[in-house]
């Protein structure tokens, strides 16, 4: 359990590994979006450690990053697909970032310092923790940035609901400097003193 915990705070990719920060700071103005992104990023992540831990004795060593990127390659160009295909708005919206998952550092890093040196069961633990750190800190900056910058939270329209919720007061008088690329440094930099405080804290023991 401690595994699949590891990403959300004390091993948080976003906040305490400082991974995958350019798509953290540019897609993060709506939750939408960062729903949009994390999901795309788990599900690439979790592909690629998988096809490199069954694929690691098999590549030489000379072209394995090459490989490594071919292979994560594949599954992001799957997800821009699907995503053009059944979520064009939202596709529309991420634009250029979910090509530019292939380079998420959290991706390459993954596959290069674990599920290169790992059984294709702990890579998957490893994908799992990972991505959903990346999902769990993703939406919590756009959550931030939408409710305090522009008074809403917008999700995906199903039926009658457009997929905007305003927020009372705030969405007629917003911090509009949040939903700013300043205030995602802000927002960022307040978080991860916070990550930084709670993973610092000594573990206590089990008996």
């Amino acid at each position: 359990m401690s595994d699949i915990s590891k990403g959300f705070i004390r091993e948080n990719p976003i906040f305490i590994l400082m991974l995958g920060l350019c798509p953290s700071l540019a897609v993060s103005t709506q939750v939408v979006n960062a729903l949009g992104m994390s999901a795309g990023t788990v599900f690439v992540l979790l592909g690629s450690n998988i096809m490199v831990a069954l694929l690691k004795d098999f590549i030489p060593d000379e072209i394995h990053i090459p490989a490594y990127i071919v292979i994560i390659a594949t599954f992001v160009t799957l997800v821009d697909l699907l995503m053009q295909a059944y979520a064009p708005g939202l596709s529309k919206s991420l634009g250029v970032f979910v090509q530019l998952i292939v380079v998420n550092c959290i991706i390459l890093g993954r596959a290069e310092a674990f599920a290169s040196k790992n059984t294709v069961k702990d890579s998957i633990v490893d994908a799992l923790s990972m991505g959903f750190g990346f999902f769990f800190g993703l939406t919590l900056i756009a959550l931030i940035r939408e409710v305090l910058g522009a008074g809403t939270i917008t999700l995906f329209p199903m039926g009658s609901f457009n997929g905007v919720i305003e927020i009372p007061g705030l969405s007629s008088s917003p911090i509009r400097i949040i939903s700013l690329s300043a205030g995602a440094l802000f927002v960022v930099g307040y978080l991860k003193a916070v990550f930084n405080w709670i993973s610092s804290r000594p573990v206590k023991e089990e008996n």
